[in-house]
Formats: C-alpha cells, sequence, structure tokens
C-alpha cells in the first residue's frame, strides 16, 4: 500500500495537523496520527478554539470549577486553551525530541484583538510562553505592521514564534527580516539559538478566493484569457514566497545566524484546504512541495491526500517563471494583487477578532450554566482529566 505521507515526509514537507479539540486529545486521536500518518505538528487558532468549545462537553468538569471560583470569561479561556495545547504538546513530544527540536511544535495565537498593539501583543506572548511550559510550543502573531516588531521582540526574548497571516511577498520579506533580527537580538541577549525555532504562515487558498471572485466580476466565464487565471494565483504567490525564503536563508547574514545553531524560519503552508470543488481537493498540498516547508492541514486534506495524493519531489523550485507569467495576467486583467493582499490581512484579522468574541461568548454562557449548577462534572469527564494529568497536561 502506498505510503504517501511518508512519501510527502521524505520530500522535504513536514506534516501538521490544523486542528486541535480536547476529544481528539482524551480520545488519543491526536497520537494515532503522529504514529500512523507522520503528523509531526499541530496548529491552533480562535475559529478551531470556537469550535472544539461548542462542540464538547468534556470541558464542563473544568467550568464547574472556574464557576465557583468566580474566574473571568477572559481568563477562563486562557486556561482552557493552555490547558488543551499544554497537553497537545506532551504528545507532540516525540516529533520534538526526534527532530531535535524542529518539529513536534503546537502553535497558541495572541489575542487577535491585539493585531494592531504591539507592545500588549508582546506581553501576551510571554504569558502565554509560561502558561503552557512546553519547549515545544510556537506563539501565533499575527503579521500585520504592528505585529512585526512583536515578532522580533517576542524572538529576542528567546520564545518561539509562528508568524500567522501572511499574504504577501512584500509582507513576508518583512517578517523575514523580523525573524533574522530578532534572533540576533535573542543571540545578544545570551540564548540558546538551538532552542528557538520559528515558521512564517503563509495562507494559500484564501488567495484564490479572493482573485477568482474579482475575476468573476470581469467576466472570467466568457473570456477564456481570463478563465485560464482562476485558481493559479495562490499558488504562484507561494512560489514566490518560496524563492525568497531561499534568497534570504543562503545570505551571508543568515549563515552567521545558522553557524551559532539557529534553524530556519521556514515557510509553513496554511488554509489549505480546497474552498472551490472544482478544484483538485489536494491541489495545495501537491503544488506546493519543497524541501524544508512545513504544510499544515485539516484531517480531511490528510485523509485525501493519503488516499489518492500525487507525490513529485519538487514542484515549487522549478515554477518560478510560470508563477510570474501568472501574475502578469493577473495585472493585464486589471486585478489590483496589492489590494487583495491588503483585503485579506484585514479580513483574516476580523475573521480570527469575530471568532474570538463567539468563543468568549460561549464560555460566558457555559459558566453561568455552570454556576447555576446546570453543568456538573461526570465520571467520563473526571476520567479526561486524569488522562490529562498523565500525560503531563494538566493546568
Amino acid at each position: 500500500m502506498t505510503d504517501r505521507l511518508g512519501e510527502l515526509t521524505a520530500a522535504g514537507v513536514a506534516v501538521w495537523l490544523d486542528d486541535l479539540s480536547r476529544v481528539r486529545l482524551s480520545s488519543g486521536n491526536l497520537d494515532q496520527l503522529r504514529r500512523e500518518k507522520h503528523l509531526v505538528g499541530v496548529t491552533t487558532n480562535p475559529t478551531i478554539f470556537a469550535k472544539a468549545l461548542s462542540d464538547a462537553d468534556e470541558y464542563n468538569w473544568q467550568l464547574h470549577d472556574l464557576a465557583l471560583r468566580g474566574v473571568t470569561v477572559e481568563e477562563t479561556v486562557r486556561m482552557l486553551t493552555t490547558y488543551d495545547v499544554r497537553w497537545a504538546c506532551d504528545v507532540m513530544r516525540p516529533a520534538y525530541d526526534s527532530s531535535a527540536g524542529v518539529d513536534g511544535r503546537v502553535s497558541i495565537e495572541v489575542d487577535p484583538r491585539l493585531a494592531y498593539e504591539t507592545e500588549k501583543t508582546v506581553a501576551e506572548a510571554k504569558a502565554l510562553w509560561w502558561l503552557v511550559d512546553r519547549p515545544n510550543l510556537f506563539i501565533k502573531i499575527p503579521a500585520t505592521e504592528a505585529g512585526l516588531p512583536a515578532i522580533t521582540a517576542t524572538l529576542a526574548e528567546g520564545i518561539s514564534v509562528n508568524v500567522t497571516l501572511i499574504f504577501g511577498l512584500d509582507r513576508y520579506s518583512q517578517v523575514m527580516e523580523a525573524f533574522l533580527a530578532g534572533l540576533e537580538q535573542a543571540k545578544a541577549n545570551g540564548h540558546d539559538l538551538t532552542k528557538i525555532a520559528s515558521v512564517a504562515s503563509f495562507f494559500v487558498s484564501r488567495v484564490d478566493s479572493e482573485v477568482d471572485k474579482r475575476l468573476d466580476k470581469l467576466g472570467a466565464d466568457g473570456r477564456p484569457d481570463l478563465a485560464a487565471l482562476r485558481g493559479k494565483a495562490a499558488v504562484a504567490n507561494a512560489q514566490l514566497a518560496y524563492e525568497r525564503y531561499s534568497e534570504v536563508f543562503s545570505s551571508d547574514r543568515w549563515q552567521a545566524l545558522a553557524d551559532a545553531g539557529a534553524h530556519p524560519q521556514r515557510p509553513l503552508w496554511a488554509s489549505t484546504s480546497t474552498k472551490n470543488p472544482d478544484y483538485r481537493d489536494v491541489i495545495y498540498v501537491e503544488e506546493l512541495i519543497a524541501p524544508g516547508t512545513v504544510n499544515t492541514m485539516p484531517e480531511p486534506v490528510i485523509d485525501a491526500y493519503a488516499d489518492h495524493g500525487e507525490v513529485r519531489p519538487d514542484t515549487v523550485t522549478g515554477a518560478y517563471a510560470q508563477a510570474r507569467q501568472v501574475f502578469a495576467g493577473l495585472a493585464a486583467a486589471g486585478i489590483d494583487f496589492d489590494d487583495v493582499i491588503a483585503t485579506l490581512e484585514r479580513e483574516g484579522v476580523e475573521k480570527f477578532e469575530t471568532s474570538w468574541l463567539e468563543l468568549l461568548d460561549g464560555v460566558r454562557k457555559s459558566l453561568e450554566a455552570a454556576a447555576e449548577g446546570a453543568t456538573k462534572p461526570g465520571r467520563a469527564a473526571q476520567g479526561n482529566a486524569a488522562a490529562a494529568q498523565r500525560a503531563g497536561g494538566n493546568a
């Protein structure tokens, strides 16, 4: 039987899961994915946690106790989410150890409402770092203009960072600059660079969704030249991002950090589920195979790739000229790609803010129900708590 995920890993792509929930942890599903499907990392975001907490009653025992203690809604959210991430870090620890700290990482995001506030973002990153207290943690910081100095400052503290919500090439270059500056400061501060890691989460499918929408407004259905550009921008954008990555991480500046034990900031392909049913369901995996990358996928995409994904050794480095042709075609069609990127960044922050508010509202209602005695910690929930403590995930 073909082990497509194993072949993808051998081609240099780290397979990460874009999801986390208490059910995955308590059932052993996350550990099973690690053992059986080459999973070596986990990413989370406010939307994932909002769904996890709304779908499961396995949080009830904690909610009951937190309600009795009168803990605030926001602090409750932090305690629940850091509990799950700490547990996940322990599950993924074998991948961390076997890769010398490169993989086995689990990400938790700063409050998205702080996306435009540098100092508060750094403060929250530091708080999350010591709350989870695991070496294989990533703190997710959005790549907004205010986020860039926060990335540098957080890395300078010796804290590993997953930079999220990257859509455009120029912003990606700024992210890599922030990373290099952060490592240089971390070295000056006496931190061991071998312990610090980072990924740059470059979003993919949302680019096609926005560009295709604009092409359709131009009447792509009636113009073959425009129709041929549909579903091309996202992959081309990511491919050119990898070109920039290759340039930066072959520079003398990077080599000085590498000589001190630093790991490169790997490109992480995010938002890799296909939004358009007309497109191949694994297109954002197959077309973005390159050494030293990460692809974080929802479980259905992982399963789809394991079933019928096509493994090629490198689908990126030989495609730069073709990618530029795609952008030339978009410009000729009148697509303002800078505006596409600005729109996606703004909407990305807004979507996570909305999910965060939904999460707060859901937890508020759960705490109120728990305070009234409607939520009681049952035997199954107590068993989950014991399992978490055995896994090292106790809060």
